[in-house]
């Protein structure tokens, strides 16, 4: 069990921070970058998880809340191995596996399955669950650039690129998912031909 009973050390005044093993990196610093990139990612599916909260309870909506707890057990997982230098691991750490991307690929092959064929682009919006998935998709794609910079310096697990990878097919798929499924509003892109006059006049 961890026990934190401090919040601020002012060790990271000086623009240094500290990672797993004691070894200090500018906060600037491409592994800094990658995990906290990740840490994002997992506060905004925390909050498609808060408006999920106030989705009518259906099998469908527990199955991805499920899901979505699972995804933010795994990335605080990321960041901890994100967090470490190579060589300075500890007994019982908790590394991505490939088993990780197959039980997201299989999530979104089932997911897929209940939706149609796309006709058109899909833009962010409808309504904030439907929002903050598109949200935490482009984020999780920031994260996935943030840890191919960090795997130009040092090797990354090929595992965590797939997986973030992968995490952003599936927030998309879900936004198309909820919208099918549990009611949401989903906004297309329309060509320019087929666009309402938008004139402020």
């Amino acid at each position: 069990m961890v026990k934190i009973t401090k919040v601020y050390t002012r060790t990271g005044d000086s623009g240094q921070t500290g990672i797993v093993g004691g070894k200090r990196l500018p906060k600037d610093h491409p592994r800094i970058e990658a995990y906290g990139t990740v840490d994002e990612l997992n506060s905004v599916i925390g909050i498609v998880l808060s408006f999920l909260e106030h989705k009518k309870a259906s099998n469908r909506s527990l199955k991805l809340k499920m899901i979505l707890e699972a995804i933010q057990q795994k990335l605080f997982d990321m960041g901890s191995e994100l967090a470490t230098l190579p060589g300075d691991e500890y007994k019982g750490q908790i590394n991505l596996q490939s088993e990780d991307v197959e039980w997201l690929e299989e999530i979104i092959d089932a997911m897929n399955d209940e939706l149609e064929p796309l006709n058109s682009f899909i833009l962010p919006g409808g309504t904030p669950l439907n929002s903050f998935l598109h949200q935490a998709r482009t984020v999780c794609r920031r994260a996935e650039r943030e840890v191919i910079k960090l795997n130009q310096v040092d090797l990354v697990s090929p595992e965590i690129i797939k997986y973030l990878n992968r995490l952003s097919d599936f927030l998309f798929v879900s936004g198309r998912w909820v919208a099918e499924t549990l009611g949401e509003k989903e906004t297309l892109w329309e060509p320019g031909k087929n666009r309402p006059d938008w004139n402020w006049k």
